[in-house]
């Protein structure tokens, strides 16, 4: 393709965006439940969760941005992002090898809330509140995961 080609097709990306902006909510919603994956409800509350761990961990220690922080923000997402790429893949042993993934970065999650527990970075209800968070999400995945046929 062209630089004039290129110029064009820029123009229509540009355009389509615009355009795509002026549309109200609704729309996007039905843009963004196109994926198999954003139907399940083990996504949809990974994806909570995940945003209520980056919530929690921004109380933390400033000491503790490139060390706990860190972790339990990227395992928190990890949860969310396997479960997506496990549901795209192209056979039913791929997606639960994915699950798989998942629950283990859920538990990696459930360390570092021990650990922060143990730091005092958290109360002991903060603790409890995520706890059972997790604990309830291990248990849809692990059952989802043994659906997976």
């Amino acid at each position: 393709m062209g630089l004039r080609g290129l110029s064009c097709r820029l123009k229509e990306v540009r355009s389509w965006k615009t355009e795509a902006r002026s549309r109200n909510t609704y729309f996007f919603k039905e843009i963004i439940m196109k994926f198999k994956f954003e139907k399940l409800v083990i996504w949809q509350k990974a994806m909570d969760f995940g945003e209520d761990i980056n919530n929690f961990s921004g109380t933390f220690p400033k000491k503790e941005i490139f060390n706990l922080s860190s972790q339990i923000l990227r395992t928190g997402d990890s949860i969310a992002l396997n479960i997506s790429e496990g549901s795209i893949g192209q056979s039913n042993p791929e997606f639960r090898r994915f699950m798989g993934y998942s629950i283990r970065s859920l538990a990696e999650v459930v360390t570092c809330l021990h650990k922060a527990k143990r730091r005092k970075y958290c109360t002991e209800q903060e603790f409890n509140t995520y706890y059972n968070n997790a604990f309830n999400l291990m248990n849809m995945m692990i059952a989802f995961k043994k659906s997976i046929k």
